[in-house]
């Protein structure tokens, strides 16, 4: 290592470094996808070396990795914190919807790398993006509140949602839509709310 590269390495602790390099990363796979983006481009754009890139990630491939899984924990985060504070099951319906929509409203190239072509083009990304949702749905199903409702059910329930609050975001974020994050949320929280309901009284 350089004296260059001990200078560099010593300005951020190694966790904020970490938090840096994957923030960058985000807009730049975000960008220009996987194949295009290299690691050379990414050391210049987070104001690194290559050397100090390697030593938080082993290749690229391992780094597109570790985005999407932040991408996906902080998602998490977002909803499971919106639905906590929500009052009613009305109102934690609403409140998932807008935390998921509010997300990549501020987080565009994170939305791009979690549902672009990149991350299904390979395998293992593929299953990477595929644990996220699967995550979210899990998360989904434990909310669920309708009485005899088997768990398959309830799991395709959850994945319905997850399916609709992505379509949702597709179509607003690509055309962009001049409708806040919170009325889209509003639109899709009463169709998939008064869907629920719906089944309540099958």
């Amino acid at each position: 290592m350089t004296d260059d590269d001990r200078a560099t390495t010593t300005r951020l602790p190694a966790s904020q470094r970490r938090h840096q390099l994957l923030n960058v990363a985000t807009r730049a796979f975000g960008t220009s996808g996987f194949h295009k983006t290299s690691m050379s481009a990414l050391a210049a754009a987070a104001g690194v070396t290559k050397p100090v890139l390697y030593q938080h990630f082993r290749s690229k491939s391992e780094l597109y990795l570790e985005v999407l899984r932040d991408i996906g924990g902080r998602l998490r985060d977002a909803l499971g914190k919106a639905v906590a504070d929500a009052p009613s099951a009305h109102s934690q319906v609403e409140a998932g919807f807008r935390a998921y929509f509010q997300f990549f409203a501020d987080e565009p190239f994170a939305f791009e790398v979690l549902f672009g072509d990149g991350s299904r083009r390979d395998d293992e990304f593929a299953r990477e993006a595929h644990a996220v949702e699967e995550s979210i749905a899990e998360n989904i199903a434990q909310l669920i509140a309708i009485d005899d409702l088997s768990e398959f059910d309830r799991q395709v329930l959850a994945f319905g949602i997850v399916g609709l609050a992505e379509g949702a975001s597709r179509y607003w974020m690509s055309r962009r839509v001049d409708l806040p994050p919170s009325e889209l949320a509003s639109r899709i929280a009463d169709l998939a709310w008064y869907g629920l309901r719906g089944r309540t009284v099958r």
